[in-house]
């Protein structure tokens, strides 16, 4: 397991937004149902493995590199809340690349609840940062360290203005 411990709160309290508005995500990909608790550098998700077909297999299981897409959207959830608190418009952000994805199981059964837990280890000053992430829900656990490019101005850096 990561250094970054799953501690989670048994109840959310009130969180101010949806999941949905914190990611620049269309509907369909928002894999995330919400967001437990918020910190300076920590976020808390919860979510239940989908079986809608977008990445679920004729099994009703889903493949467990898709914990990677868990973590990276919690990642996003983290960003979209704090650019929300500072009044700014939520931005794309991209990953980078995963340091030793572990994870207990092959895949994850459809309909099992999973907590997601990043961790902000590194913030660099050219919008790179990196991330500890841990997964746990029905018997499973997964851990990463994701690293990520959060650029302050997507469109500028997708234009090549920003680089």
């Amino acid at each position: 397991m990561c250094p970054c411990s799953l501690v989670i709160p048994e109840k959310s309290a009130d969180f101010p937004y949806p999941v949905e508005a914190l990611l620049p995500h269309s509907q369909g990909m928002v894999l995330l149902d919400r967001v437990l608790e918020a910190g300076e550098d920590h976020i808390v998700v919860e979510l239940k493995v989908r079986d809608d077909g977008l990445f679920s297999s004729a099994d009703h299981t889903v493949p467990a590199w898709v914990g990677l897409e868990y973590m990276a959207q919690a990642i996003a959830a983290f960003s979209g809340y704090h650019r929300k608190n500072r009044g700014e418009e939520i931005g794309l952000g991209f990953l980078l690349g995963t340091r030793h994805y572990q994870c207990s199981a092959g895949c994850f059964p459809c309909g099992t609840g999973l907590r997601v837990r990043v961790e902000k280890i590194i913030e660099a000053s050219n919008d790179m940062s990196v991330f500890d992430c841990a997964l746990e829900g029905g018997g499973i656990n997964a851990a990463s360290q994701l690293n990520v490019l959060l650029p302050q101005d997507s469109k500028k850096f997708l234009t090549g203005k920003g680089i």
